[in-house]
């Protein structure tokens, strides 16, 4: 229908601005498309187009999703050589697009004159928009512009079959809401990871030393709660829910030591530690901490988790043990033989304890052998 001049409405048909099936035409050409949207959020990745940002490499975190690291360009693919490669967590990188995408635009792009004139429509409308309405089911049919001071225009659209007209401004101000709601639905998502009632399925695995269901059970918790605490509801979480958050990442951290990923569990009990706060259930995330810091070949480090661990109330005959091997470690003989002797009068097993008795006698040798006969001695 052309547009009408010396009419108090100009009407502009937009079948040739119609973006509908963009996003999936594309993905016909991409190799990795199905995997891109399985990862970064189908959605999302059509966000990166949009804005010009272009995902050169992925480092996927199954356990923790939103920390895996993004590699991306933004700018066109002539000049790659000359844009700076950027890194960003999956969530971080989210938050980048809908923050980009949410940015008003600063100049007007001025009324079109002809339904011929396909750039200037498209620049009055907003491009964004013309890619981002498929996304939410709205096909665009045609602009309406009363040729008034404020240029007053109405867009007539499809969404999902069903006929809608709205103000150009407010739908706009919709479809911004609609990505700003894909944010918080994938924020929402994160939160609902945390599912207390795994925590007992969690122990009942590792009683039978099923430690990859562990994991399948509680590897999303980290970072989701990581960002929890940090929020007022976070703030004021009541200490029972505390303490079964706190014993549902000990149970992850003693998983992902068992298999043998032993930085991931001590970032895990450093976060259990966070929610804990205090009392047995501290004590026992410190303990799980310092024997992860052990197993990692760092026994400096792993003296104060254990020591804290005692100070919150943790058992001596768990405790010591460990904090005696780390201190034969960093040749502080002394300190282990005592940390021995206490774990025994506690009710430590000596047969466990046989081969650091036997290492910690024969650097203190002789000296160990006159202090021991002086002890014995009565006046």
């Amino acid at each position: 229908m052309p547009a009408t001049k010396n009419a108090q409405k100009k009407q502009f048909p937009l079948d040739a601005l119609r973006t509908d099936g963009w996003f999936e035409r594309i993905g016909e050409g991409i190799g990795s498309f199905q995997a891109l949207c399985e990862i970064v959020g189908e959605r999302f990745f059509a966000f990166s187009i949009i804005v010009g940002a272009r995902i050169t490499a992925l480092t996927i975190d199954r356990r923790s999703p939103d920390q895996t690291l993004v590699d991306f360009v933004v700018g066109s693919v002539d000049t790659d050589g000359d844009l700076e490669p950027q890194r960003l967590t999956l969530a971080d990188f989210r938050r980048r697009l809908v923050g980009a995408l949410l940015v008003e635009e600063e100049k007007e792009a001025p009324a079109p004159e002809r339904e011929t004139d396909v750039e200037a429509i498209q620049l009055y409308i907003g491009v964004r928009y013309l890619l981002l309405a498929p996304l939410y089911g709205y096909s665009l049919t045609s602009l309406t512009i009363e040729p008034n001071e404020r240029n007053e225009a109405e867009l007539s659209v499809l969404h999902d079959g069903d006929p809608e007209k709205y103000e150009l401004d407010g739908f706009r101000m919709r479809i911004r809401s609609h990505v700003r709601e894909e944010l918080d639905r994938v924020a929402t998502g994160a939160r609902s990871a945390i599912d207390l009632s795994k925590v007992a399925e969690a122990e009942a695995c590792a009683l039978r030393k099923e430690w990859p269901k562990v994991i399948a059970l509680l590897g999303t918790w980290p970072a989701p709660l990581a960002i929890f605490l940090r929020t007022p509801e976070g703030q004021m979480l009541a200490p029972e829910a505390r303490a079964l958050i706190a014993k549902g990442l000990g149970l992850l951290g003693s998983a992902c030591v068992h298999l043998g990923e032993i930085e991931q569990a001590e970032e895990v009990f450093r976060i259990g530690i966070q929610y804990a706060q205090e009392g047995m259930a501290a004590a026992e995330l410190f303990r799980r901490l310092g024997e992860a810091l052990l197993l990692n070949e760092r026994p400096g480090e792993a003296i104060g988790p254990l020591r804290r661990a005692l100070a919150f109330g943790g058992l001596p005959q768990e405790v010591l043990p460990p904090l005696a091997r780390a201190f034969i470690k960093r040749g502080r003989y002394v300190a282990a033989f005592a940390c021995l002797k206490d774990a025994l009068a506690s009710g430590a097993v000596e047969k466990d304890l046989a081969d650091d008795i036997r290492e910690v006698e024969g650097k203190l040798g002789p000296a160990l052998t006159a202090w021991k006969a002086r002890m014995l001695t009565v006046d």
